[in-house]
């Protein structure tokens, strides 16, 4: 499996507390049956962005892991017009690896026609947005029907693997359960942020999804497509929400 949004560098943002946090990180990943994490620590208000530094923890980390997992730098990038301005400058600051697939957080409580110009004009300089954990987005959750809109634009959709088991309450679970019925899914990701709470586990998302629709569509949720992203290459599982109907299962 493959892991493309956990916070496992350490001291950079609210993920990976200290270096053995990260290491541990690293051993429950590998424990799960994961064999390549994009590290993707926060660039918002509260977090500073430094690719060089990042890079450089980076490799300290994978010195620790040793062999697996295999580690990649990525970004949990705030849609904000400071990242955005940023982000048609320069994507490749922040998207994963050296890849076109750029992670985007959202706001709780707006989503603009200004953002949706924002998301067209990065679509139109090659970046593919991938809107992370819409499920747990108050916004999203209370009308799913935006998440649908963002992938006419051309955007994915990754959603929390432990969502699907129920560890971010009913809300979340219903949302997720409901964008994986209406194929609007792409991948599973952790959004691991230490070893024990919000661990670096993908298998029981697999399982939940395999439940709803089907063991190759859960395959490439957490291998096929993530494996993809990592390499830069188009996703190879892409579903046509459009098409979908309410309570439709594979």
């Amino acid at each position: 499996m493959v892991d493309i949004h956990c916070h496992i560098l350490p001291e950079v943002d609210d993920g990976a507390k200290d270096w053995d946090a990260a290491a541990e990180m690293c051993r429950v990943a590998a424990a799960d049956g994961v064999t390549h994490i994009a590290a993707t620590p926060h660039a918002n208000d509260e977090y500073a962005y430094d690719r060089g530094l990042l890079r450089s923890k980076l490799t300290r980390l994978q010195a620790i892991a040793g062999e697996w997992p295999m580690l990649t730098l990525g970004c949990d990038f705030h849609f904000s017009y400071e990242n955005v301005r940023a982000a048609l400058t320069d994507a490749t600051r922040f998207t994963i690896g050296n890849s076109q697939y750029l992670l985007v957080e959202f706001s709780d409580f707006a989503l603009s026609p200004p953002m949706r110009d924002a998301l067209v004009r990065l679509r139109n300089t090659g970046v593919v947005p991938i809107v992370t954990h819409p499920e747990r987005n108050l916004l999203m959750q209370r009308d799913p029907g935006l998440i649908l809109k963002l992938l006419e634009l051309g955007c994915l959709v990754q959603v929390t693997a432990s969502s699907l088991a129920g560890r971010w309450g009913e809300s979340a679970q219903k949302s997720a359960v409901w964008l994986l019925e209406h194929e609007a899914v792409h991948v599973l990701a952790s959004d691991a942020h230490d070893p024990v709470r919000r661990p670096p586990v993908l298998s029981a998302g697999r399982e939940a999804a395999a439940k709803i629709c089907g063991q190759d569509v859960a395959r490439a949720l957490v291998d096929d497509n993530p494996r993809a992203i990592i390499n830069g290459e188009p996703v190879p599982f892409r579903p046509q929400p459009e098409a979908a109907r309410p309570g439709r299962r594979r």
